[in-house]
C-alpha cells in the first residue's frame, strides 16, 4: 500500500484562522497573563503560531501524551510521556492542542490540571473532529471543525511522518 496525502485545508487558510483565533483570545483576555500548556509533539506547530499573536503576557510549558501509538486509531490507553514543569495553580490556563478527536485524552488532561487548581482552564484546538467524540468536553477556540478522515501535516503525523506539512491534509492508502 502506498500512503499518500490529499491536501485539506491549506497553509494560508491555516493562518489565517490562528490569526482569527488570538484575536478572540486577545479580546477574552486583555492584558491578563496568560499560560500556554501546549500539548505535544502535534500542538507545537499550531502553539508557536497562535503565541505569536496573542498580545497579553504569555508563558508556555509543554506535556507530552499520547493514545494512538503509531496506529490510525485510539489505542484507548492514554500515556503521559512529560508533565508540565511549571505550577500552574493561580493561572489562566489556555490548553493547545492540534486535534480532539475521542475527547477521551481531553478528559483526561482536564481532570487532571484542574486538579492544581489553575485560575481557569480554557481549550484551544486547531483541528476539531466531532463525528469522533466519545466524551462530553468544551472546547471554545476551534479552529476548523473537520470530517471523520486521518489528518496529518501542521504538526499531526501518521507514525511520526508528515508533521513537517505546511498544510492539514488526509492520508489514504492506495495500491501500489
Amino acid at each position: 500500500m502506498k500512503e499518500v496525502v490529499v491536501k485539506r485545508i491549506d497553509e494560508v487558510a491555516i493562518i489565517k484562522r490562528i490569526a482569527e483565533l488570538a484575536e478572540q483570545i486577545n479580546s477574552d483576555y486583555g492584558d491578563k497573563k496568560l499560560h500556554l500548556a501546549c500539548v505535544l509533539k502535534g500542538g507545537v506547530y499550531f502553539a508557536c503560531e497562535l503565541s505569536k499573536h496573542l498580545t497579553m503576557p504569555v508563558t508556555i510549558d509543554f506535556m507530552s501524551l499520547s493514545s494512538y501509538g503509531d496506529g490510525m486509531t485510539s489505542q484507548g490507553v492514554i500515556r503521559m510521556d512529560q508533565d508540565l514543569t511549571m505550577n500552574i495553580a493561580g493561572k489562566d490556563v489556555l490548553l493547545v492542542e492540534d486535534i480532539i478527536d475521542s475527547g477521551r485524552t481531553l478528559f483526561y488532561v482536564e481532570n487532571m490540571l484542574n486538579k492544581r487548581e489553575p485560575n481557569s482552564l480554557t481549550v484551544c484546538t486547531l483541528l476539531d473532529k466531532k463525528a469522533r467524540r466519545e466524551a462530553d468536553v468544551e472546547i471554545k477556540y476551534v479552529g476548523f471543525e473537520i470530517e471523520d478522515y486521518f489528518a496529518v501535516g501542521y504538526g499531526l503525523d501518521y507514525a511520526q511522518k508528515y508533521r513537517n506539512l505546511p498544510y492539514v491534509g488526509e492520508l489514504q492508502f492506495k495500491e501500489d
